[in-house]
């Protein structure tokens, strides 16, 4: 505890000094700590200024049910923060998959709080364990992005506790070194002033030593100091810092509420800056392609896969992503990747014969330009001024087709002006459209022509919801000529986020439906991918609905018609319909797969690497058949958890309702076998084993899920939850004993009356099996009083 900080210097520690660091007191000797974003990477304080290592987005991390990987992600993530200068990575992000058109359900885990809690954890000690601070958010009930800088969440208290609250209490017990506070408010308080959370919970009955800082402008008012908040961000000041002073001369705030927040963010600087620099010597590369491969499912397989590269001639590559995938999802956990691996390319090194068509477009604004199309980095120059005149107070490079910053780009200067420009060279011949997107009057240039021009009026997501409506052109360009492309920014006066997006993206031929399904007819295989992208699935915003943008269901019936042996693969972050899944002779869900998405699509599809990835979220039939589909997105500011306790999968069991495929499901290229289910005390809880074994002819690895069922359950209270799984690999033949324990805590439930958790005595059902509807064993224990 420091005891020679003034007020005014306690106070000053509470809030940002921009987007990215603290303030700091250059004559107390304490320094800015700089914080980036996640969870899939780290971005640094720029959005486009550099390159990132980018891993598979917080879905596909949970679908690999596998711990020790995620740890590895989460020392990697450290090594990258450390690289970007930033001691706090804000993730992972625990909030659970409530409805599946949930706009950030792909950074998201799971619709399941234990599943949720034990991979959140090592990915936690990952990062900390290298020296950077874990953010974890957003506490809580950031469940959906329609109105969720305002939504009211009417949630009991039972609910609470045994599924929102589950995967943060998991964090504070490991020892996660930051919480941030979500927009929304609970029961009518905002949450990053919400007493009885931030500090009766948190502080109180978890005893987190740790600093709370509230999500980015989501601070409401001087007093949440008092109420458990330690930090504002972003700055300056909006609520916190400098004004705490006032409020304490007022009465409004104790002088104690600044001194210990301010310890709070003294606390996290130390911990930050007492790494000792040590990196986790793993390759960006291997690790990412690792857990690319480890979270990719097999859905559906009628044999046709893995596929033999010596017994093909012709492999037709189709859809929209074949070429790129889309790697992340939008928003705040956006980074510029170090590179993308193609499915494409990636197959066509299988040497067999490929045919590529994209069957048409992916819809929506355009995507930036990256290294693909830009041979070298753009150009950034700023002027305090509004008309572009020299000399430049700034300049600085970007390696995608954006300037963007957190705050005017010049300190004090209000009306200002920026010049993005580089070269450009297509890829492929043909109708390329551009768009143009700014908070600001802006223009584009192609080798000195007007393409495009904007005013500053109209409001939209493109920017991530600080510009204007997207404005587009077309254009024909031939593969490999080189052109100057420049965008201009003038800006009249300061906006929180300012910036200029150039997108450019080539456009499908005319027939380019027709020419797939002639590609699919004439080949011995199809590999039609198609999905999502970050325009689609992002922060901001939530998807209208579950079907595939566009054409795209049309284009998976009909390649599937045109030829059978049809693997289709869904590059989405969360669920989409598949009212054709059955017709599909192989169907592999690849998520938002990080930069070597392509390597590891291949990987899995020759049959390098066996499928083990597992569902952590349910799949529902239809958007009307998901549990908060009544309840959702609620109204008059406020939303009802009505569905209580029967979130994802014990939904559709307890209502019986068929899922397309079910929480825990995937398939392998191997197959195994359960047996000999024992059950045994184990101090207060309970420890069981079983034999698991490969009875294929492949390696792979086997995911044994264990579900505990209160045979008297009431109405409103799940059959099954969750409450162990190991993740195991096997050779051909091999047995392996699998040994888990299931605490008191397994077979609780959250006393509203005691304020407890509770063990009703009575019989529970052990269920044992490779996914929530794929019981291999069973077992009776009763619990004791």
């Amino acid at each position: 505890m420091r005891t020679d900080l003034t007020l005014p210097e306690q106070a000053a520690l509470t809030a940002g000094r921009d987007f990215w660091h603290t303030v700091p007191l250059d004559t107390a000797g304490v320094p800015s700590l700089r914080v980036t974003d996640g969870p899939a990477g780290a971005r640094g304080d720029r959005w486009a200024a550099a390159t990132s290592a980018c891993v598979p987005c917080g879905t596909a991390l949970a679908a690999t049910w596998d711990r020790a990987l995620v740890r590895r992600v989460g020392r990697l993530l450290a090594d990258e923060s450390r690289a970007k200068g930033a001691g706090v990575l804000l993730a992972p992000t625990v909030n659970l998959h409530r409805h599946p058109t949930t706009g950030r359900h792909f950074e998201c885990m799971s619709e399941d709080p234990y599943l949720t809690a034990e991979l959140a954890v090592p990915y936690i000690e990952g990062l900390q364990e290298r020296g950077v601070g874990a953010t974890v958010k957003h506490f809580v009930c950031n469940d959906q992005e329609h109105e969720r800088h305002t939504i009211s969440v009417d949630v009991d208290e039972r609910t609470l506790r045994e599924l929102y609250l589950v995967p943060f209490e998991a964090a504070v017990n490991a020892g996660a070194w930051a919480i941030m506070g979500a927009y929304n408010r609970l029961d009518g308080t905002y949450c990053c002033e919400h007493r009885q959370l931030l500090v009766e919970l948190l502080r109180d009955e978890w005893g987190f030593d740790g600093l709370v800082m509230s999500d980015w402008f989501a601070t409401h008012s001087t007093t949440a100091v008092a109420n458990g908040l330690d930090l504002e961000m972003p700055g300056p000041a909006r609520c916190l810092g400098p004004y705490l002073v006032d409020a304490v001369s007022r009465g409004d705030v104790a002088a104690a509420d600044v001194q210990r927040a301010a310890e709070r963010v003294l606390q996290l600087i130390g911990r930050a800056n007492s790494a000792d620099g040590t990196v986790s010597g793993e390759s960006a590369s291997e690790v990412a392609r690792t857990a690319a491969a480890e979270a990719m499912v097999l859905l559906r397989n009628n044999g046709l896969l893995p596929l033999d590269a010596k017994g093909l001639k012709r492999i037709a590559v189709l859809g929209p992503l074949a070429d790129r995938l889309a790697v992340q999802g939008g928003g705040s956990a956006e980074v510029s990747p170090s590179y993308v691996s193609s499915p494409l390319e990636a197959i066509r090194k299988r040497g067999v014969e490929v045919v590529h068509e994209p069957g048409g477009g992916l819809e929506g604004p355009t995507p930036l330009l990256d290294n693909r199309c830009l041979p070298n980095v753009m150009q950034v120059d700023v002027f305090d001024n509004p008309d572009l005149a020299d000399p430049p107070v700034l300049s600085e490079t970007v390696v995608r087709s954006m300037a963007r910053w957190g705050g005017a780009p010049l300190a004090g200067v209000n009306a200002y002006s920026a010049r993005m420009y580089g070269e450009f060279v297509p890829d492929r011949t043909a109708t390329w459209r551009f768009g143009l997107a700014s908070p600001g009057r802006a223009r584009l240039l192609l080798d000195g022509r007007v393409l495009l021009e904007q005013d500053d009026s109209g409001s939209t997501e493109t920017l991530f919801s600080r510009g204007t409506h997207e404005v587009t052109t077309t254009l024909d360009l031939t593969a490999g000529t080189r052109h100057q492309l420049v965008a201009e920014l003038r800006m009249a006066e300061a906006v929180v986020q300012p910036g200029v997006r150039i997108g450019a993206r080539p456009l499908p031929p005319p027939d380019a439906h027709e020419r797939a399904v002639r590609a699919a007819a004439s080949a011995d295989v199809a590999v039609l991918v198609v999905g999502y992208d970050g325009n689609w699935e992002s922060e901001g915003r939530d998807r209208a609905d579950l079907g595939l943008p566009g054409d795209q269901d049309a284009l998976v019936h009909a390649v599937v018609a045109a030829n059978p042996r049809c693997i289709v693969v869904v590059n989405a972050g969360a669920p989409v319909t598949m009212d054709w899944a059955d017709a599909a002779a192989a169907v592999l869900q690849v998520w938002f797969p990080g930069m070597e998405g392509g390597n590891a699509l291949a990987d899995i599809v020759f049959g390098d690497v066996n499928p083990s990835g597992r569902l952590p979220t349910t799949f529902p039939r239809r958007l009307e058949d998901s549990p908060a589909f009544p309840h959702y997105p609620g109204e008059n500011g406020v939303v009802r958890y009505g569905e209580k306790l029967l979130v994802g999968y014990r939904h559709y069991d307890k209502r019986d309702v068929a899922p397309r495929f079910c929480f825990g499901h995937g398939l392998s290229y191997t197959s195994f076998t359960y047996a000999d289910l024992r059950l045994e005390p184990r101090g207060d809880g309970l420890r069981l084993s079983l034999e698991v074994t490969n009875t294929g002819e492949r390696a792979g690895a086997e995911v044994v899920q264990v579900y505990v069922r209160d045979v008297e359950a009431a109405e409103d209270e799940p059959d099954k939850q969750l409450r162990q799984f190991e993740r195991i690999e096997l050779a051909p033949g091999e047995t392996q004993t699998v040994t888990l324990d299931l605490p008191r805590r397994a077979f609780a439930y959250w006393d509203v009356a005691q304020h407890t958790w509770a063990v009703k005595p009575g019989e529970r059902e052990i269920l044992v099996g490779a996914s929530s509807r794929d019981i291999r064993l069973r077992g009776t224990w009763n619990t004791p009083n």
